[in-house]
């Protein structure tokens, strides 16, 4: 009687033609400098575009009086919109490690603004306002120094490639 291999084990033939089958696809070439950096320009870009309606955003949650619902609908379209750019930055298959260090800060940045996008609807839409928490909320002004950051990294990649 043939033996029979162990459950959930494959046989050593099938392996083997697995392993040829591998052996005769090359590994994709990795994308060059040039356009490693079109890529990761082109997200930046965009990434900076967006930095606009989310710090009108963040200021309008500082606004005295009481928050419209629109701004909080703001805050939110602009948080998914920051999200999706910061993953798609991460995303960014990039080998050249000046360019992966840009990567890397750049999307610590945009979690910055994320994360103030998210502190900022949670002070003007606050269930329990204190005096503290309003004087917090009405000195938001915008993403501030981050969002600058974002943009002299970008153009500085930028003139790189001038």
């Amino acid at each position: 009687m043939p033996r029979r291999p162990p459950p959930g084990t494959v046989p050593w033939h099938r392996a083997l033609r697995t392993l040829a089958r591998l052996h005769h696809h090359p590994a994709p070439a990795r994308p060059s400098r040039p356009a490693q950096l079109h890529g990761l320009l082109t997200v930046l870009d965009e990434a900076v575009s967006a930095q606009t309606p989310a710090d009108a955003a963040v200021a309008a949650c500082g606004e005295p009086g009481p928050v419209s619902r629109q701004t909080a609908r703001s805050c939110g379209q602009q948080s998914i919109t920051l999200h999706r750019l910061r993953a798609r930055l991460q995303d960014l298959h990039l080998t050249e490690p000046d360019l992966v260090a840009v990567q890397a800060h750049a999307a610590r940045l945009l979690a910055f603004d994320l994360w103030m996008l998210r502190e900022s609807l949670n002070l003007a839409f606050t269930l329990h306002p204190t005096p503290r928490t309003e004087a917090a909320r009405l000195r938001l002004n915008g993403l501030g120094r981050h969002a600058d950051d974002l943009r002299r990294l970008r153009d500085g990649l930028r003139a790189e490639t001038a």
